[in-house]
């Protein structure tokens, strides 16, 4: 199934994290909780609505990967595979 945000939504697929360190060490579920999330997207709608009709352009694409806080995303899941919706103004960053 293909899904297609609207206005200035975007799709995240989360890059999921180690819960062990390299020397062996299992963290905690709760150790990452306040700290931001990763993940890359894979779609994005048209742009938030103006006043003035007109949208405003995105400024991440697909295939961006993206820093966003970890309670800012609503949890969707298409097709058995587990995805995010966020607004495009919860965004912090774009990864290089």
């Amino acid at each position: 199934m293909k899904i297609i945000p609207l206005n200035d939504r975007v799709i995240i697929k989360p890059i999921q994290k180690d819960e062990i360190t390299k020397s062996g060490i299992i963290l905690p579920e709760t150790m990452n909780k306040e700290k931001p999330e990763q993940g890359e997207v894979i779609a994005v709608g048209p742009g938030k609505l103006l006043d003035n009709g007109k949208r405003a352009s995105m400024e991440v694409k697909v295939g961006d990967k993206v820093l966003f806080t970890k309670y800012s995303p609503n949890e969707i899941k298409i097709d058995d595979q587990e995805l995010l919706v966020i607004n495009e103004s919860d965004i912090m960053a774009i990864l290089n």
